[in-house]
């Protein structure tokens, strides 16, 4: 997640949006730049930046277990994580 603190516009009023359990903030008078997500419940911003909690992660673990298909595409995504993780180092 990126944060704006750095990049904010002096002087622009900004509006705060509660969604879900997310706080988001934009700009008032800037409808071109989108929102962002600047807290909330760690669950709720976990899932609206497209991040797997750890729950969920040990979840389909569980499930794999009771579902080929799950387990096999499990595999693959694991043995993709180790080969592009051997390249970065």
């Amino acid at each position: 997640m990126t944060t704006k603190t750095d990049k904010l516009i002096p002087g622009q009023p900004l509006i705060y949006e509660r969604a879900n359990g997310v706080v988001y903030a934009r700009y008032r008078d800037i409808p071109d730049i989108p929102r962002w997500i600047i807290g909330g419940d760690p669950e709720a911003v976990a899932e609206a930046s497209g991040i797997v909690s750890y729950d969920q992660w040990k979840e389909i673990f569980v499930l794999a277990d009771e579902y080929p298909t799950l387990r096999k595409h499990l595999d693959k995504l694991l043995n993709l994580y180790y080969i592009i993780r051997k390249e970065k180092t």
